[in-house]
């Protein structure tokens, strides 16, 4: 394997990683204001915490799904608890199940409305497109999953720099502005902080927590790279293209964190490309860019579910493994496409929060314990083995 090759698949994973992340919660801003600019002067630091914590975390996780050849998060987790495989191993069965139900859904969702909204094309149809997308390309498995991932990824960093950059220099004098304003402690339009450093850490935490809760689709991506550099690799990849792009998107939403007609829109970004420069252009791009980001989040997450799916049922019979992909592909992208139809949107998004919290019993502190013990033992065993 040379090393184009190998870098090449670094980088498709690093994309896998900036596609599951950047959805469209992020393209469309809502995101980025709930999470960091809410909380004042410390956004234009946080974003890098945030990556840096789930790089840090999807590598250690990586790093044992090679070394050990488990390749989906099941059997990852089967090995990585040890005897408590049986506590631990149902408990994030259970949370990447809930989580495969709220983020595709609310993916279908997402695109669908936007995709609605711009062609006016109606909703169930264009759910029904988005579906299909999303089940053709989790059809074909790992390889073209990641590949998908990184066209989408170039898609929607090429989207958001042509976003972003024309309005950041052409508001620059409002965005200086407002880092002046929130140096003195006002907060943003609508803000409820108090704009310290503890509650922005906590945030810029939580966000990272989050996300880490998607980590188990990222283990299948490890079984094709050449070594654990390349793992290393790839996350120092993935902090590098999300730190920069999350803190583009800071920068370029500051110009409208003070303007009075943010607290009545759902989608910042919007708000910025209609206060700023090209809006006619712009504004489609910003709806594009909402359903690539709603689509990439939608096939990363089923194709983890549909891997851990067949692994498991192969073990049990000899049967076509396209059959099963097939079945289970249909299966999870059905069942998602059924949420998003049925009203369970406001539902499931009151459910991330709580999704965060298992996330922390679940993973960063068996994570952090296993990371310790290695450190004592210098071997890297199951929990059990410490």
């Amino acid at each position: 394997m040379n090393k184009k090759h190998t870098r090449s698949l670094a980088w498709g994973v690093a994309f896998v990683g900036f596609t599951t992340q950047f959805g469209g919660g992020f393209a469309s801003g809502a995101q980025i204001y709930q999470y960091f600019i809410n909380y004042g002067i410390w956004t234009l630091i946080m974003p890098f915490l945030a990556q840096f914590l789930m790089s840090l975390f999807y590598w250690y996780g990586m790093r044992y799904a090679y070394r050990h050849k488990t390749y989906d998060y099941r059997s990852f987790s089967d090995n990585f608890y040890g005897k408590f495989r049986s506590v631990f191993s149902n408990l994030y069965e259970i949370e990447y199940i809930v989580m495969v139900c709220m983020a595709p859904a609310v993916a279908f969702a997402t695109g669908g409305s936007t995709l609605h909204a711009l062609t006016g094309i109606p909703y169930f149809t264009c759910t029904l497109i988005i579906g299909i997308f999303i089940f053709l390309i989790t059809l074909f498995g790992t390889d073209v999953v990641r590949k998908c991932s990184s066209a989408l990824s170039i898609l929607i960093i090429l989207g958001m720099l042509a976003v972003l950059i024309p309005n950041i220099i052409a508001q620059w004098d409002t965005i200086m502005d407002s880092i002046h304003s929130m140096s003195s402690g006002t907060m943003p339009v609508s803000s409820t902080e108090s704009g310290g450093f503890l509650s922005a850490f906590w945030s810029s935490c939580v966000y990272g927590i989050f996300q880490i809760t998607a980590i188990g689709l990222m283990y299948q991506h490890t079984q094709n790279l050449k070594n654990e550099k390349e793992i290393g690799k790839s996350m120092i990849y993935m902090f590098i293209v999300d730190a920069l792009i999350m803190e583009l998107a800071v920068v370029g939403l500051l110009a409208i964190s003070y303007l009075p007609e943010l607290a009545d829109f759902d989608v910042p970004m919007l708000l910025l490309v209609q206060s700023g420069v090209g809006s006619k252009l712009l504004t489609p791009i910003i709806s594009v860019l909402i359903i690539l980001g709603s689509v990439s989040t939608g096939v990363n997450m089923i194709a983890g579910i549909v891997e851990r799916s067949v692994n498991h049922i192969q073990k049990k019979s000899t049967a076509n493994r396209k059959t099963y992909t097939l079945i289970a592909s249909f299966v999870f992208t059905l069942l998602a496409f059924g949420i998003a139809q049925f009203g369970l949107i406001p539902l499931v998004r009151t459910g991330y929060s709580y999704i965060g919290y298992a996330t922390m019993i679940v993973i960063i502190i068996p994570f952090i314990v296993h990371f310790i013990a290695h450190l004592s033992s210098g071997k890297d065993q199951s929990l059990s083995d410490k």
